[in-house]
């Protein structure tokens, strides 16, 4: 079995006790993070060593987006694609070589896309919709056996979030970037290994705003954070787990790590 991981760490240098709390506690072979916050130089090398994930491919930037995957199974970076058109480190690929072998590893931070579901009015949701179908007409293209993981920053079901018509207008969960992800989707047949193991409607959410005092009593959650798989790999998926308790442990992210494990 290989354990493959994911998380919006939202800031790796700040987090790093907390990432080393859940390698130790549930050592996943593979942890692709998303949002660091740094540039390669500066990434937390040396901790990572320490605790055996030897082998790395971090695409990064000073301050902002950046996203790395490491692993105890060796690897070598795959690919980078500026889905963004503008520089942003927000996409990694690695092909595993070890237990696993073959398989590539897409590792992916979609942009939030401001606050106004609107193109004209915001800018920054025209990107974020523009990046998703840059990424649509990539995995149109797709001839190997590919899991992609990361934050999508979209809720695609109504029961992946804690209010579906209070979210309708809210960027994250609007129709129209369930329909751009939808067409992402149907470009390579990709299965959401989440809802395949935790099928609608059961209870599925993976961030929680730092706005909420209490985010286990509001439950104010959205499921913005997925592994898909492609056809030929979807039915090798085994377990899934959401590991949730990380939401309250001390400086946390707002997003929690998922793990799925893979019978390879």
């Amino acid at each position: 079995m290989v354990k493959i991981a994911t998380w919006n760490i939202n800031s790796v240098r700040l987090r790093m006790p907390q990432v080393e709390r859940f390698l130790t506690e549930h050592a996943p072979d593979v942890l692709s993070l998303q949002e660091i916050k740094t540039i390669e130089e500066l990434f937390p090398h040396e901790a990572f060593e320490k605790l055996g994930y030897t082998h790395r491919a971090v695409h990064g930037q000073k301050g902002y987006h950046g996203v790395a995957t490491v692993s105890r199974i060796p690897l070598r970076e795959f690919s980078r694609h500026d889905w963004q058109d503008n520089g942003e480190a927000r996409h990694v690929g690695v092909e595993l070589l070890g237990p696993g072998q073959g398989l590539i590893l897409e590792n992916v931070y979609v942009p939030a896309g401001g606050d106004i579901p609107d193109r004209d009015q915001n800018p920054k949701f025209g990107q974020k919709l523009d990046f998703l179908e840059r990424m649509t007409f990539w995995a149109d293209k797709i001839d190997r056996p590919t899991l992609i993981v990361g934050d999508f920053n979209i809720a695609p079901l109504e029961c992946d979030v804690w209010n579906h018509k209070q979210l309708l207008k809210v960027v994250s969960h609007t129709p129209i970037e369930v329909e751009a992800l939808d067409r992402f989707r149907n470009a390579h047949g990709w299965s959401d290994l989440g809802r395949l193991l935790i099928p609608a409607p059961e209870r599925y959410y993976s961030w929680w705003s730092y706005r909420a005092k209490d985010w286990r009593q509001g439950d104010r959650g959205r499921r913005l954070d997925h592994m898909w798989a492609s056809p030929d790999l979807a039915p090798q998926a085994r377990a899934h787990q959401v590991i949730e308790e990380a939401r309250d442990w001390e400086k946390c992210s707002d997003h929690v790590p998922l793990i799925m494990e893979f019978d390879l």
